[in-house]
């Protein structure tokens, strides 16, 4: 008998969930005992605070905790297991490593989902704080998979094309706006698009994607470019791409299109 399908979404902060991985929990919240379990590493109480959002740098961290529960409300599936590991936002590098894999490695034994969801050596933007975070869960994620037992069968990172990387570049420059520039912390980080393993069409539930992204009200003008209207933001979530960290996709094999497909 097949297993439900699970999935484990390890990030840094509110927000990094927000995209990537929402669209494909939305296609398989109605599959039979699927199971939704996000781990974030800090509560993005250092984040920036957008003008008008009435909170201070000193109550930002609640704030955003509020934002990520109102976020998974609006997209319509709030997760199974909500778990906050309360580091320091911008200081996760500095803890202690075999501490940080530890947990997250508690977390993954208690729920061996079939997908680890996290971010790839380049932290998408890369990030300090996204980097520890993918690092161990990476290898809390094959420390894991020594224990026998039930899923734990892939490992994938979220990534952006350099396709997508180069269009959203120019579209950015004929805006007037600066560049991203992969060399500079927080600026988004492209892999070759050979590189992708897994690709999922989220037209159909784009809106949902957008609908829990807009409840990050403190943190608009790191996720979005100034005057995008929420028609171009779900343009934008129309597809989610992973790298497969484990196993690898076979050479040759297609592009896969769904988190769970093979399994």
């Amino acid at each position: 008998m097949n297993e439900p399908h699970s999935l484990a979404v390890v990030v840094a902060h509110p927000d990094d969930d927000a995209y990537g991985c929402a669209g494909s929990i939305a296609l398989h919240e109605n599959d039979p005992g699927f199971r939704f379990c996000l781990v974030l590493a800090t509560d993005g109480g250092a984040g920036q605070i957008a003008a008008g959002i009435p909170t201070t740098s000193h109550e930002l961290g609640a704030w955003r905790r509020r934002e990520s529960a109102n976020a998974w409300r609006a997209h319509g599936r709030i997760p199974d297991r909500h778990e906050w590991l309360d580091y320091a936002d911008g200081q996760v590098a500095e803890v202690d490593f075999e501490e940080l894999v530890g947990r997250i490695l508690a977390v993954l034994l208690e729920e061996r989902p079939q997908v680890v969801a996290t971010f790839g050596p380049d932290g998408i933007t890369g990030h300090r704080d996204h980097i520890a975070v993918g690092k161990a869960t990476d290898e809390a994620f094959h420390r894991a998979r020594q224990t026998p037992g039930p899923g734990l069968r892939r490992l994938v990172h979220g990534a952006m094309r350099a396709s997508t990387f180069e269009r959203w570049n120019l579209r950015r420059q004929r805006q007037g706006l600066a560049p991203w520039d992969p060399t500079v912390e927080y600026h988004l980080r492209p892999v070759p698009d050979e590189w992708i393993d897994i690709e999922v069409d989220t037209r159909q539930v784009a809106h949902r994607v957008v609908a829990g992204l807009l409840e990050h009200k403190s943190q608009r003008d790191v996720l979005v470019d100034p005057g995008m209207d929420e028609r171009r933001w779900a343009r934008m979530a129309s597809r989610e791409s992973t790298v497969m960290a484990w196993p690898g996709r076979p050479p040759g094999s297609p592009v896969l299109t769904d988190l769970f497909e093979g399994l």
